[in-house]
C-alpha cells in the first residue's frame, strides 16, 4: 500500500503538469502587462502612468494585474530588473569584441556610461526618473536588480586581474561595485550631451578615472 508521502508516479506527473501549466499561463500574463507598460512608457516618455491604464492596454483585468503585481511600483521595478539584465547583456556582447582584458572593461565602462545618462530621445525613464528614487526608498531591490551588471564587470576585473593588469590588493567584486555606482551616478547627473554650456561628462573621462584615479603613480 502506497503511503501518504509517496504519491503515484502518474499523480506526480498529473499535478507537475498542471503546475507547469498554471506557471505558463502566469508568465503570459505578467509579460502582457510588462509589454503594455513598455508601450505607454515609450509613447509618454516618462512612468508617469497608472495601473488602468496598463490593465485597459494588456486586455487583462485589474484583479489579474493585482495577483502579480502589488501596484505600480512592484510593476516599473520588474520592468527596471528587466531592463538592467538586456544591459548586462549588451555589455558582455560588446566586450567580447576585445580580446585584451582591460580593453573589455574599458568598453564595459564607456557604454555602461552612454546607456545611463539622460537622453530624451531614446526614452529611458526607468533609469532617469524611478531608478534614482529606487536607490532611496528600496535599497535593496537596487542591489537585486543591478546584479547582472556587478556580475558583469565582476568578471571583467578578475579576468583583468588574472592577466596581471590591475594592482595586487584590487578586489573584483568590491572594485565591480565602486565603478558602477560611479559611472551611473555620474551619467545620470551629467546633463544633456548636446548642452554645451554644461560640459557635461564623457565616458572617456569616466574611464580614465575609473581606471587611474587622480593620485601620482
Amino acid at each position: 500500500m502506497t503511503s501518504p508521502s509517496e504519491e503515484p508516479a502518474w499523480k506526480q506527473r498529473a499535478v507537475e503538469r498542471s503546475i507547469q501549466s498554471a506557471k505558463a499561463r502566469a508568465e503570459q500574463r505578467v509579460q502582457r502587462f510588462l509589454d503594455a507598460a513598455q508601450v505607454i512608457i515609450a509613447e509618454k516618455g516618462s512612468t508617469d502612468f497608472t495601473v488602468q491604464e496598463v490593465v485597459d492596454r494588456s486586455r487583462q483585468s485589474l484583479r489579474s494585474f493585482y495577483l502579480h503585481f502589488d501596484g505600480k511600483h512592484e510593476l516599473l521595478l520588474a520592468l527596471y530588473e528587466d531592463a538592467l539584465a538586456r544591459t548586462a547583456d549588451q555589455i558582455r556582447a560588446a566586450a567580447s569584441g576585445q580580446t585584451d582584458p582591460l580593453s573589455r572593461l574599458q568598453v564595459a565602462v564607456e557604454l555602461l556610461f552612454e546607456l545611463s545618462r539622460p537622453d530624451p530621445s531614446a526614452q529611458r525613464p526607468l533609469f532617469t526618473d524611478f531608478a534614482p528614487q529606487l536607490l532611496v526608498s528600496h535599497p535593496a531591490e537596487v542591489r537585486t536588480a543591478h546584479a547582472p551588471l556587478l556580475g558583469v564587470l565582476t568578471e571583467l576585473l578578475a579576468e583583468a586581474g588574472d592577466a596581471k593588469q590591475l594592482r595586487k590588493d584590487v578586489k573584483p567584486r568590491r572594485t565591480a561595485a565602486l565603478i558602477m555606482q560611479t559611472v551611473m551616478f555620474n551619467a545620470q547627473s551629467s546633463g544633456d550631451a548636446d548642452d554645451e554650456t554644461a560640459h557635461p561628462l564623457t565616458a572617456g573621462e569616466i574611464w580614465t578615472f575609473c581606471a587611474h584615479g587622480f593620485a601620482k603613480h
